[in-house]
């Protein structure tokens, strides 16, 4: 698992020799020289170089420059960086972007002071192409490299040095940029964006992995400092804000240029992945194009080309949904958000506004309406803590009627709605601290129901954070029977870990409840002792019963707070192995639904039984049982060791 705490963590967990690097890393600021040029944001809306004749000239200059991280409000830190020759350097890189069939000429100066690696993915090319992939660029020198732009797609390009710190994240300071090859007929005017990820350390970080020795490393076991994400160079709510039209076709290539994973989400809508590319990928679980999700997962240095198109006005979300790589620490959280509750980050905002003759959606609602009330519960979460142990339980009660539902101490209970049956539900929050509820992969009509406090709905109408002794109404009538989810979207990485977050099941009004039919939801943290690792609230699950012969339905889904791509395995092996790369005994099952939209029936063949289930993501699929016996449903950490977590017992009758 790729995990880098915030900031907050540090001040609980101070490696030896901590406070003397911290001031080395001070002194070393202070002594920054002030003729450095400043990073700027690069939006990627604009090709680097000269394109003429076939060909695309690029030079790039690999140099020191001051990088704001917070904003121009903080101190920055000299970092490298990429520039164009003439032009200010950009985070991330110049955005080289040709047709296919373009020769790529590129020239990069070293005025870093050591060597430089750079690297131009072998991908570009065609197959049997000797052209180079890699030069190394002595300090003071220019490199040349050529390349032809033979295979359409999404790329990184990167430049490394001989640093502890280049070597742990695959590129120094911010030397990496968006490497396009457009398709031969392409537009010359491309219709679509360049998101690119980027998680940058800070000083510290860099300082204690170039220096620190690895028997410190190891005992400490992650760096010191902290990671900064930013999407094109920025952090919400800095991030450039979207803007659309209902019926607008988007068009997105989102490159994630870190070592670590993100699961994007979409809130209210779906997206199609059209093309996806992850050539560092786990070798567990894979991804498909040509797909609909809410949710896809972007392994390490993978990339994917997105498109989707709003059928209602409002103002809708856009991010990676591990929660630690949404929250805010002391340096990063906004003057007027003491708790550091609010997001920051990986999030990118869409507003999206009527056309002639199209309605706001969702302000009536037409036959019978259920009503429900979610009341959250639980102690107040100190500012500043992290999950797991410094957080007390908190969850939501179910009441349905005369009907009362409590999941667990930290566990929310099944949300059951039936398709095209208007529902309001009202959330009373009787915790110590403002919460909001977002009803994850549900298509909302009105973006005000979406949960985001402040920034859901339209206009001057925006969805407020529900204040402690009061309560909101959510209403909205669910379009398609699948497996969702509903969770906090306040203080994500606290509330969720304490239990603010539950199954949201849409069966159609037809529909008896299959006996087997079951929830599996990995929620938790390993080893921790007030929320650990549970699936469907359970540290040791009970066993689950299935019959011979009879269709069994899995429902998978994930909000772990540290395992955020793990794997499902369903195996007929009796014994479950710490490590287990290679189980010949899992079995076959069917998939039918991704992120509650139905798998195509010509995908839908029998395959093995081993699916990567990412934060914020659900997997359906249906298993035959032949016969009598024992089978374990395993969670795994999703890597060659293929560590096991937690499992499920199975017995089939």
């Amino acid at each position: 698992m790729r995990f880098t705490m915030p900031e907050r963590r540090s001040v609980r967990r101070r490696a030896p020799g901590l406070a003397l690097l911290a001031g080395m890393v001070a002194s070393v600021a202070a002594f920054t020289p002030l003729s450095l040029p400043t990073v700027r944001a690069n939006p990627n809306t604009e090709r680097a170089g000269v394109l003429e004749k076939g060909v695309l000239t690029v030079t790039l200059d690999a140099k020191r420059a001051l990088w704001s991280m917070n904003g121009p409000h903080r101190p920055p830190m000299t970092i490298e960086a990429f520039a164009e020759s003439g032009k200010a350097p950009r985070m991330p890189g110049a955005l080289i972007r040709a047709p296919q069939g373009t020769e790529l000429r590129l020239a990069i100066r070293n005025s870093l002071g050591v060597p430089l690696t750079m690297y131009i993915p072998a991908g570009v090319r065609a197959a049997g192409d000797p052209a180079m992939d890699s030069v190394v660029v002595a300090p003071g020198a220019v490199g040349q490299m050529t390349a032809r732009l033979s295979v359409p797609g999404n790329y990184i390009y990167r430049g490394a040095t001989p640093n502890g710190a280049s070597r742990a994240m695959q590129f120094a300071g911010i030397l990496s940029g968006a490497l396009v090859v457009d398709s031969a007929n392409a537009p010359a005017k491309p219709r679509d964006r360049v998101f690119v990820i980027m998680g940058t350390p800070d000083s510290t970080w860099v300082a204690f992995a170039d220096t620190a020795p690895p028997s410190l490393a190891a005992r400490n076991g992650l760096p010191v400092g902290r990671l900064v994400w930013t999407i094109n160079g920025e952090s919400w709510p800095g991030t450039e804000r979207l803007h659309a039209s209902v019926g607008d076709s988007l068009h997105w290539r989102v490159i994630n240029a870190s070592r670590e994973p993100h699961p994007m989400h979409l809130h209210g809508f779906y997206y199609r992945v059209e093309a996806f590319a992850a050539p560092q990928a786990a070798p567990f679980g894979g991804a498909t194009a040509a797909r609909m999700v809410v949710t896809q997962l972007l392994w390490p240095f993978a990339t994917m080309s997105m498109s989707w198109s709003p059928n209602r006005p409002g103002n809708w979300l856009f991010h990676c949904h591990i929660a630690i790589h949404l929250a805010p620490d002391s340096l990063s959280a906004a003057p007027d958000d003491p708790d550091m509750r609010d997001m920051t980050g990986l999030v990118l905002g869409v507003e999206v506004g009527g056309r002639a003759g199209v309605t706001m959606a969702g302000t009536a609602t037409s036959g019978p309406l259920r009503r429900l009330r979610l009341v959250a519960e639980g102690g107040r979460a100190k500012p500043g803590l992290l999950v797991p142990d410094s957080v007390p339980a908190m969850r939501f009660v179910l009441q349905d009627g005369q009907r009362t539902v409590a999941g667990g101490r930290d566990f929310s209970p099944e949300l059951d709605l039936v398709r095209g049956e208007p529902v309001a539900i009202t959330i009373v929050n009787h915790l110590g601290e403002p919460t909001s509820v977002h009803w994850h992969g549900i298509e909302i009509e009105d973006s005000y129901m979406d949960g985001v406090p402040g920034f859901s709905g339209n206009g001057q109408r925006l969805s407020p954070a529900i204040a402690p002794g009061d309560s909101f109404v959510a209403r909205f009538t669910p379009p398609r029977a699948g497996t969702f989810m509903y969770h906090a979207h306040v203080d994500e990485l606290l509330q969720q870990g304490a239990g603010m977050e539950g199954a949201l099941i849409v069966r159609d009004s037809s529909d008896s409840l299959p006996v087997d039919d079951h929830v599996f939801f990995l929620k938790g943290v390993p080893n921790s002792r007030e929320h650990p690792l549970e699936v469907d609230g359970q540290a040791v699950p009970d066993t689950v019963v299935l019959h011979a012969g009879r269709a069994a339905r899995f429902r998978l889904m994930n909000l772990a707070t540290v395992n955020v791509d793990p794997t499902a395995d369903l195996t007929a092996n009796p014994d479950s192995a710490v490590t287990s790369p290679r189980d010949t005994m899992i079995v076959r099952w069917r998939p039918i639904a991704k992120d509650g939209f139905d798998v195509p029936v010509a995908a839908q063949g029998l395959v093995p039984a081993r699916q990567a289930v990412a934060d914020g993501e659900t997997y359906d699929f249906m298993y035959m049982p032949p016969a009598r016996g024992m089978l374990h449903l395993e969670f795994r950490q999703n890597g060659p060791a293929h560590r096991l977590i937690i499992r499920v017992p199975i017995r089939v009758e």
